[in-house]
C-alpha cells in the first residue's frame, strides 16, 4: 500500500464521493420519508393499552415485551379455548406476539385483516377522501382481501401507516429447517406481493424459494417466511444510505428468530437493504441461525465477515448486471454500509448468481441464484455452485461439524 493509499487525502476523497452519491440520490429521488397515515380502526398502541387491562381466567395478561418463552408458557397454561378467545378479542396483539402458538397468530391476524378490510371499504366511499387517498384505500382493500385468501398463514400484521406483515409457507411448527426472506427498500403492505414482476416482491420470493426447496429435497420438513415485518426505507434516498431503519428492524428480526417454534435450523436470505439489516442483527442472532445469505448487497455495515461476530456461515452473491455494484461500498460518518460482501477481502463464501438478470431477479425460477438459495435452505451444500471454479465457498463444510 502506498503512502497516498493510507493518507488523509484518500479519506477525504472517499468522503466526498460518498456525499456526492447521496446528493445525486436526493436530486433524483428527493428526500424520502416514511409517511404515517391514520389508519381506520384501533392502532397498535391502543390495542396494547386494551391488552394491558385485560384478564383471562382470573389471570393478568403478560407484558407483550416479555421473552418468547414467557409468552409460550402463558398460553400453555391458559389452554386452547382461552387462547382462542384472546386472539379474537386482542387480535392486533396476539397476531404479533412472539411466543404465542403460530396457529393462534394466524387466527388473530385473520381477525385483524377482516377488521382492517371493513374499515378500508368504509374509507373508499368517504367523500372527504382525495382521489389519491381513494386510490390507496382501494389498493389496501385488494391487499387485505388477498391476504385473507383461504390457506394463507399470516404470522404478523399491522396496518398502521405503510403497514407490516409476514407470511409463512409450510408447517412452521413442525419444520426442521426454516428460511426467512428479508427484503429491501420500498417494502410495505402494498408492495408485499405483485402481479407484474412477481418474484421481486416478498410473497413471490417466498413462493419461488419454497417450491425450489421442495424440489431440492421433497422429504425435507421446511418452511419459508416472507418477512416484511419492519419499516423499510422508501426509495433510494437518505434512509437507504444510513442504518437507522436497519437497526430498528434488526431488533425485530432477532426477536423473530429466537421465538420460532421447536429447534429448527434457520437460514436468512437478505436482499439489498435487507442485507444491511441482517448485518446489524448478526451479532445478536441465536445459534439456530446457521447461514446468512446476502444478494445484491450495498454492504452489511462491516468491513469483514468476521466483524459480524456470528458463528453462522456468511454467503454472498451478485449478478453481473446488478446496478448495486456501482454504489460506493464504504462507510463514512454514518453514510454507506461498508465493504462489498462479494469482495474477496470481505471473506464471505461467494456463490453463483447466474441468470438472475439485475438487482431484483435473484428469486426468479430457473436461475442459479434461486437453486443456490434452495440448496442452502435444505442443507444440500453439495449441490451449490460457487461464483468461480477456484472459489473456496465450500471450504470446511464437508466432513466436519459444520455440515
Amino acid at each position: 500500500m502506498s503512502s497516498f493509499d493510507s493518507s488523509p487525502t484518500l479519506t477525504v476523497w472517499r468522503m466526498l464521493l460518498a456525499l456526492a452519491v447521496v446528493f445525486v440520490l436526493l436530486a433524483t429521488t428527493g428526500w424520502t420519508t416514511i409517511r404515517h397515515q391514520r389508519t381506520p380502526g384501533p392502532t397498535r398502541e391502543e390495542a396494547l393499552a386494551a391488552w394491558t387491562h385485560g384478564r383471562t381466567g382470573g389471570r393478568a395478561l403478560p407484558d407483550p415485551a416479555s421473552p418468547a418463552r414467557t409468552i409460550a408458557a402463558f398460553f400453555a397454561a391458559v389452554g386452547p379455548a382461552r387462547g382462542a378467545a384472546l386472539a379474537d378479542t386482542h387480535p392486533l396483539v396476539v397476531g404479533n406476539l412472539n411466543g404465542a402458538p403460530v396457529t393462534l397468530r394466524y387466527r388473530a391476524n385473520r381477525v385483524s385483516l377482516a377488521r382492517a378490510l371493513d374499515a378500508e371499504r368504509g374509507r373508499v366511499d368517504d367523500p372527504r377522501l382525495s382521489a389519491d387517498g381513494r386510490h390507496e384505500a382501494l389498493r389496501r382493500v385488494h391487499r387485505f382481501t388477498s391476504l385473507m385468501r383461504p390457506g394463507r398463514q399470516i404470522l404478523a400484521f399491522d396496518p398502521t401507516g405503510t403497514g407490516r406483515t409476514a407470511e409463512v409457507l409450510g408447517d412452521l411448527a413442525r419444520a426442521r429447517r426454516v428460511s426467512v426472506i428479508v427484503p429491501g427498500v420500498d417494502t410495505n403492505l402494498l408492495t408485499f406481493q405483485k402481479t407484474a414482476r412477481r418474484y421481486s416482491a416478498p410473497a413471490g420470493m417466498a413462493d419461488a424459494l419454497y417450491a425450489a426447496e421442495r424440489r431440492a429435497d421433497p422429504r425435507a420438513r421446511t418452511a419459508v417466511i416472507a418477512w416484511a415485518d419492519y419499516t423499510a426505507p422508501v426509495g433510494v434516498g437518505v434512509e437507504a444510505a444510513i442504518g437507522r431503519l436497519a437497526a430498528s428492524g434488526a431488533v425485530r428480526l432477532v426477536d423473530l428468530t429466537a421465538a420460532l417454534p421447536g429447534d429448527s435450523r434457520v437460514t436468512l436470505f437478505c436482499h439489498s437493504y435487507g442485507s444491511v439489516l441482517c448485518g446489524v442483527a448478526a451479532p445478536r442472532l441465536p445459534a439456530r441461525v446457521t447461514d446468512v445469505v446476502v444478494a445484491g448487497s450495498p454492504g452489511m455495515r462491516a468491513e469483514r465477515a468476521e466483524d459480524l461476530r456470528t458463528p453462522a456461515r456468511v454467503w454472498a452473491m451478485r449478478d453481473a448486471d446488478d446496478w448495486i455494484a456501482d454504489v460506493p461500498h464504504l462507510e463514512l460518518g454514518g453514510v454507506g454500509h461498508g465493504t462489498d460482501p462479494v469482495d474477496p477481502a470481505f471473506g464471505a463464501r461467494l456463490l453463483s448468481a447466474a441468470g438472475a438478470a439485475g438487482h431484483t431477479g435473484y428469486f426468479e425460477p430457473g436461475t442459479r441464484s434461486l437453486a443456490n438459495f434452495a440448496a442452502i435452505g435444505v442443507g444440500a451444500y453439495g449441490a451449490l455452485t460457487c461464483a468461480s471454479a477456484d472459489s473456496a465457498c465450500l471450504d470446511g463444510i464437508f466432513g466436519g461439524a459444520a455440515a
